[in-house]
């Protein structure tokens, strides 16, 4: 291969120098766009992350609620149970009362106590013969009995009553209980409409973050290259450089070759005519060995 001259030699390193620089500007374009796609990657995953910790905090909210929620749903359906058995207990009293009503005196409890009264009365403080005993003892029983059938009747008012009581009691502790139900339930879903809000957003960032790991990487790709040519001119630029160095001492050794060798050959003739030598014409002469004429 044709050795090339000085001249072109220049030319070649400020081509290759003008290369090397459209090659850096390149490679430094391409890294930035590498960097900033990096950067906001590295935001939008940043922002994923904060998404998910939220997701998981309105999760545990949620489920808290509906657990919550359960629970209150249990209580009032076995409160249901109660106040279902408690309308059964009252509708058999009922049925009982109505059986009992059948035997019901004619005549008033009022009627029949004052009589009876009466007649107790007269037995504590009026002699009577065997016979008006027995028949007041009669009566008595016979009024007993009868106003027995009003206390029956009268006890199971009360027990009727006494379920009742409860039964509203109940009722109104299952408002209230359904109150809170309704407002925990709705909470509820407050909570998961707006997670699952939170984890479409997060779907979308995390894609979009995708998306820009693909665009730093491509960004890369086309570094890489870029820095492989780089470092490829550089070592052309190197190596003519080094070519000129090279030519350029050794036209300087040759230069100061010829110099010493015409300063000898001068220096000899003075010698030989007896002239006196400079300290450098002595110095060459003394590295030969010549010290006189030969």
């Amino acid at each position: 291969m044709k050795e090339l001259s000085r001249n072109e030699k220049n030319r070649a390193i400020e081509s290759l120098a003008q290369k090397l620089t459209e090659l850096r500007d390149q490679r430094s374009i391409a890294v930035k766009n590498a960097d900033k796609c990096a950067e906001r990657r590295d935001r939008l995953n940043e922002q994923v992350r904060m998404l998910q910790g939220e997701i998981q905090k309105l999760r545990a909210t949620r489920d808290e609620l509906n657990e919550e929620v359960k629970k209150l749903k249990e209580q009032r359906n076995a409160v249901l149970c109660k106040i279902r058995e408690k309308i059964k207990e009252t509708k058999n009293i009922s049925q009982e009362k109505g059986i009992i009503a059948e035997d019901k005196p004619s005549r008033s409890y009022q009627s029949l106590k004052k009589e009876l009264e009466e007649i107790e009365w007269q037995v504590q403080t009026t002699s009577h013969t065997l016979q008006e005993d027995k028949e007041m003892m009669a009566q008595v029983k016979q009024l007993e009995t009868q106003l027995n059938v009003y206390g029956k009747i009268e006890k199971l008012s009360q027990k009727a009553f006494q379920l009742r009581s409860q039964i509203n009691n109940l009722k109104n502790e299952n408002d209230i209980r359904h109150q809170k139900l309704t407002a925990l339930a709705q909470r509820s879903q407050e909570l998961h409409k707006n997670m699952l809000e939170k984890v479409e957003a997060a779907k979308a960032k995390r894609k979009e973050a995708d998306e820009m790991h693909k665009q730093f990487l491509d960004a890369r790709t086309k570094a890489n290259p870029l820095q492989d040519e780089i470092v490829a001119v550089s070592a052309q630029m190197l190596q003519l450089k080094k070519g000129l160095q090279d030519a350029e001492e050794k036209q300087k050794k040759e230069s100061e070759d010829t110099l010493r060798q015409t300063i000898e050959k001068l220096a000899r003739e003075k010698l030989k005519r007896g002239e006196k030598l400079s300290w450098e014409e002595f110095q060459l002469l003394a590295e030969k060995g010549i010290t006189s004429q030969d």
